[in-house]
C-alpha cells in the first residue's frame, strides 16, 4: 500500500518535471524566434498603438541614437497626466521600432528645491524653444500655483530641436486641445526627427510686387516654412530670371502669391506661366473681391469691389475661375459688437461675424485630412474648369449652411450681426461651396502659339508652350496666410489664431501642408491625418459618484476575498471528510 503511494508520488513527479522541461524549451524556442521575428499587437479598435508605415520607417532608420528629454512630469492634473501617459507609450513604440535608437527621460523641471536653479532651468527651456506656462491646480483642498513645461527636447545628430507636446488651442475646451495633442503625438516625434535629418533644404520664395501681403503678416507663416525651407521674398522684375535659373529650372521648389491688390503685367504674368511650364509649383492665395476694412472698423458698414489683377484669364488656362461673389456661412468666427442702446453705454459681446467662414476639409486628401477648421475672411466661391490632363481636387469646402452674395452690389454692415430676430440656418441655403482647389497635371501655357513682344524669341526666352508634370493649390481668400499682429503691428501673433476670440484655428498646419505637398514632402501626411478616440472620466461624474466607487473599490476586493476562502475552506471540508 505505502510502495504503490511511493510510485504514485514518483511518477506524478515525474509527469511534472516533463511538463517543466517542455515548457522551458518552448520559452526558450519562443524567445529564440522572437530575436528574428520582431511584431506588437495592438488590441484597441482605432490603432492606438499601432505607428504607421512612415513612423516604422523612420524609426527603423535611425543614424545614431535620439534621446528626448520630457519635461512633462510631477505633479499633474488628470488630462496632464494621460498626456504624459499617452507620451511615454507613443516613445516606447519608437523605442521598440528602432531597435533602441530612440531613447527618453521624463524630468520634472519643478522637482529641484533649489529656486534659483529651478528658475535657470526655466529659463534655458525658454531659449530652446518651450515656454514654462503657470497652471492653477485645482484640488479638493483648494487650488495650488504650479509652473509645468509641456514639451520635450530631442538630442540627435549632434544637435537639439524643441517640441510642444500641449498643443495649446487658445480658449477652446481643455479636454479637446489634449485629445488634439494626443493625435498628433506621432506626427510631432516623426517631425522632430525629420528636421534634424534635413541636411539640405530647397528654397520657396515669397512674390512681392503686386500689392502683396508684407513680412510682419506673414511672419508666422514664414517661421513655420523655415523649419523646412529656405524661405525668400523675391520680385517678378517683367521678366522669369527671377524664377528660373541660367539652365531654366526653376530657382524655387515653390513659389506663394498672397494676397495681391495690383494688377499683374503681361511679362510678369509671362515669368509665371513660364515658371509653371519648367515644373514650378505655385501656391495662389487672391481675394477676387476687395473690401476696404479701415472703412469697416469706422463706420460699421462698407462695399465690395472686385478686383481685377489680370489673371483670370491665367486661372481659367490652370482649370479654375473665382467669382466676384462672398461666402457668408452659418458655421463662423465672432467679432465684438456693441449691443447697446444708441447714445448709451457701450456693451461689447462677441457676435457670429458671417463673413468670417469657418472652412473644413473636403474629401479625403491628406493635405486636408482631419484638419482643424481653417478661418477664412471676405472669401469666394471657386468655379473648375475641365481642362485636359489636370485633375481637379476640392480641398476646403463651406457648411451646408452657407449665402452667397454678388459683387457688386456687395454692401457689407455689422448690423448683420445684430439683428432681431437673428439670421437662422434655414436661411443659408447654399451648401459645399468650394474654396481652395489642387490642381496636378501637365498644363498648357496661356501664350501658347503668340508670345507677346518683347518676348518673341523662343532662342532667347527658352519658351514652353506646355509644362511637364506639377501642381498648384489655388484658396480664394488671401487671408488664410495672413497672421494678426499685436503691440501696434510690430509683432506677429500666431497664423490661425482669432484676434478677438483667441481661438485657435487650422490656418497654419493648412499652410503647411499644402507648401509639403506641392515640395513633395507628402511622408509625414499621412501621420498628421490621424485621430484618435480620447477616453477621459467625465469629472462631474466622478465627483458625484466618488463615494459609491470609493466603497467599491474598499469594500468589494475584500468580499471577494472573504468569499473565496469560505468557498477554498468547503472543498477543502468536503474532500477530507471522505
Amino acid at each position: 500500500m505505502v510502495s504503490a503511494e511511493k510510485n504514485s508520488k514518483k511518477k506524478s513527479a515525474r509527469k511534472d518535471l516533463i511538463k517543466l522541461g517542455f515548457s522551458l524549451v518552448i520559452l526558450f524556442l519562443l524567445n529564440y524566434v522572437g530575436s528574428f521575428v520582431f511584431h506588437r499587437f495592438d488590441l484597441t479598435s482605432e490603432g492606438r498603438y499601432t505607428l504607421s508605415s512612415q513612423s516604422k520607417s523612420i524609426a527603423q532608420n535611425m543614424q545614431g541614437t535620439a534621446l528626448f528629454r520630457v519635461y512633462l512630469d510631477g505633479k499633474l492634473p488628470a488630462g496632464l497626466i494621460h498626456l504624459r501617459d499617452e507620451t511615454k507609450e507613443m516613445l516606447d513604440e519608437f523605442r521598440a521600432y528602432s531597435g533602441g535608437k530612440i531613447q527618453y527621460e521624463f524630468i520634472d523641471p519643478s522637482a529641484n528645491p533649489n529656486e534659483g536653479e529651478r528658475m535657470a532651468l526655466y529659463k534655458q527651456l525658454y531659449k530652446q524653444g518651450l515656454a514654462p506656462i503657470p497652471l492653477q491646480v485645482q484640488e479638493s483642498s483648494g487650488s495650488t500655483q504650479q509652473i509645468i513645461v509641456p514639451g520635450a527636447i530631442l538630442a540627435y545628430r549632434g544637435r537639439e530641436i524643441p517640441m510642444e507636446i500641449l498643443q495649446r488651442q487658445g480658449n477652446e475646451n481643455p479636454l479637446a486641445a489634449i485629445n488634439y495633442s494626443i493625435e498628433e503625438l506621432e506626427y510631432d516625434i516623426d517631425n522632430a526627427i525629420h528636421k534634424l535629418n534635413i541636411d539640405y533644404k530647397p528654397s520657396v520664395a515669397f512674390i512681392h510686387g503686386h500689392g502683396e501681403l508684407d513680412s510682419i503678416h506673414t511672419a508666422s507663416a514664414s517661421k513655420a516654412l523655415e523649419e523646412y525651407y529656405n524661405v525668400r521674398s523675391i520680385a517678378i522684375n517683367h521678366h522669369s530670371g527671377s524664377l528660373l535659373d541660367s539652365a531654366f529650372n526653376p530657382r524655387y521648389k515653390a513659389i506663394i502669391i498672397a494676397k495681391p491688390d495690383t494688377v499683374f503685367s503681361e511679362p510678369d504674368k509671362i515669368a509665371l506661366d513660364q515658371y509653371v511650364m519648367h515644373g514650378g509649383r505655385i501656391m495662389w492665395l487672391i481675394d477676387p473681391v476687395y473690401v476696404p476694412q479701415d472703412s469697416l472698423t469706422k463706420n460699421g458698414y462698407t462695399m465690395g469691389f472686385p478686383n481685377d489683377m489680370n489673371l483670370e484669364d491665367l486661372l481659367f488656362k490652370y482649370g479654375v475661375r473665382l467669382n466676384n461673389n462672398l461666402v457668408l456661412d452659418f458655421q463662423c468666427s465672432g467679432i465684438p459688437i456693441n449691443m447697446g442702446p444708441r447714445g448709451g453705454q457701450p456693451q461689447w459681446e462677441i457676435a457670429q461675424w458671417f463673413y468670417e467662414p469657418l472652412i473644413g476639409s473636403s474629401g479625403n486628401s491628406p493635405i486636408v485630412k482631419n484638419l482643424r477648421l481653417v478661418e477664412f475672411n471676405m472669401a469666394s466661391t471657386i468655379d473648375t474648369i475641365r481642362v485636359p490632363g489636370v485633375k481637379k481636387t476640392i480641398l476646403l469646402s463651406t457648411s451646408k449652411h452657407t449665402k452667397l452674395e454678388m459683387v457688386p452690389p456687395g454692401r457689407i454692415s455689422t448690423a448683420i450681426a445684430h439683428l432681431h430676430p437673428p439670421l437662422t440656418e434655414d436661411q443659408f441655403r447654399e451648401k459645399n461651396q468650394p474654396v481652395a482647389v489642387l490642381l496636378e497635371g501637365k498644363f498648357t501655357s496661356l501664350y501658347k502659339g503668340h508670345i507677346p513682344h518683347p518676348y518673341d524669341t523662343a532662342k532667347k526666352f527658352n519658351y514652353k508652350p506646355e509644362s511637364k508634370p506639377t501642381a498648384m493649390i489655388v484658396v480664394s481668400d488671401g487671408d488664410v496666410i495672413r497672421n494678426e499682429t499685436q503691440y501696434g503691428g510690430t509683432s506677429a501673433l500666431p497664423l490661425g489664431q482669432d484676434f478677438y476670440t483667441k481661438q485657435q484655428y487650422g490656418n497654419k498646419d493648412f499652410v503647411l501642408n499644402c507648401m509639403n505637398y506641392l515640395c513633395g514632402d507628402t511622408n509625414l501626411l499621412p501621420v498628421r491625418g490621424r485621430e484618435l478616440q480620447l477616453r477621459l472620466l467625465d469629472d462631474r461624474k466622478a465627483k458625484e459618484d466618488k463615494m459609491q466607487w470609493q466603497i467599491i473599490n474598499l469594500v468589494v476586493p475584500v468580499l471577494l476575498i472573504i468569499l473565496l476562502g469560505i468557498i477554498l475552506a468547503a472543498i477543502r471540508r468536503a474532500k477530507y471528510a471522505r
